[in-house]
């Protein structure tokens, strides 16, 4: 088993779901870290699903979570894992630019 650490960043100016993160049908995901950052003056609104690929069930992780406008902020108290072929999605209540920053372990 090989652990590696790593970072995805990503920026989101659109309203629909966004596959964020994807797991590898032989890689474990543990997310340590999400951080938004909104970039505008607005108050946009952030949610985050994960694709359980075992179930083939979407489950909502953070629901309409409020952003302040110019500022960051860290979503996750506890890690989040992606088992085998698991995704990460995000929706945004609008166009506004608005970054994520992911930290996680990958485990092949």
């Amino acid at each position: 088993m090989a652990n590696a650490y790593r970072f995805l960043g990503m920026a989101i100016a659109a309203s629909s779901e966004t596959t964020v993160l994807t797991s590898l049908s032989n890689e474990t995901i543990i997310i340590q870290s999400i951080r938004v950052t909104n970039n505008t003056g607005n108050t946009p609104t952030i949610s985050f699903d994960v694709n359980d690929s075992s179930q083939t069930t979407d489950f909502t992780i953070i629901n309409t979570k409020s952003l302040t406008a110019n500022n960051s902020e860290e979503l996750l108290t506890k890690p989040l894992v992606l088992e085998s072929a698991d995704a990460l999605k995000a929706t945004v209540s609008s166009t506004d630019s608005i970054h994520i920053g992911i930290s996680y372990l990958s485990i092949t």
